[in-house]
């Protein structure tokens, strides 16, 4: 049987697509070069890109432009709040700095709410294993 490059760089059990390559690196696949765009990725590939990334890889991910998971958790806020707001689109870090430096009241309010949600969530889930310390000592 006769293996040729093409047969290997298509998506497999042992290959992954470029979209899901980008995902897991958190690039927004329309702003890598044409050749990552193009093929799959098999997981040692994968692995060097992460360990020893190529210099359009550090540029992306110094530059953007990010896709929304990045750039809500750069914002500090969520994809949904993104999305409510119409700022459902890649942003440079360049922008994403700009609208932390001079934040609209859009953005305020959205990670105040994240913020506030998170304290409750962990104020939630610290009541739920707390035991009465103090009253099992006084008996």
């Amino acid at each position: 049987m006769v293996v040729n490059e093409e047969s290997v760089r298509k998506p497999s059990g042992t290959a992954m697509k470029p979209q899901t390559a980008a995902k897991k690196l958190g690039l927004f696949l329309p702003a890598t070069p044409e050749e990552f765009q193009s093929g799959a990725l098999t997981h040692q590939e994968f692995k060097n890109l992460q360990e020893n990334p190529p210099e359009w890889l550090q540029t992306l991910r110094r530059e953007g432009p990010h896709p929304r998971p990045v750039v809500a958790q750069k914002l500090g806020i969520t994809i949904a709040a993104l999305k409510k707001n119409d700022m459902d689109k890649p942003l440079t870090t360049a922008e994403i700095k700009a609208l932390l430096e001079n934040q609209p009241e859009w953005l305020r309010a959205a990670r105040t709410q994240l913020a506030e949600g998170r304290t409750q969530a962990a104020e939630d889930s610290g009541e739920s294993g707390e035991t009465d310390t103090d009253t099992d000592s006084e008996n």
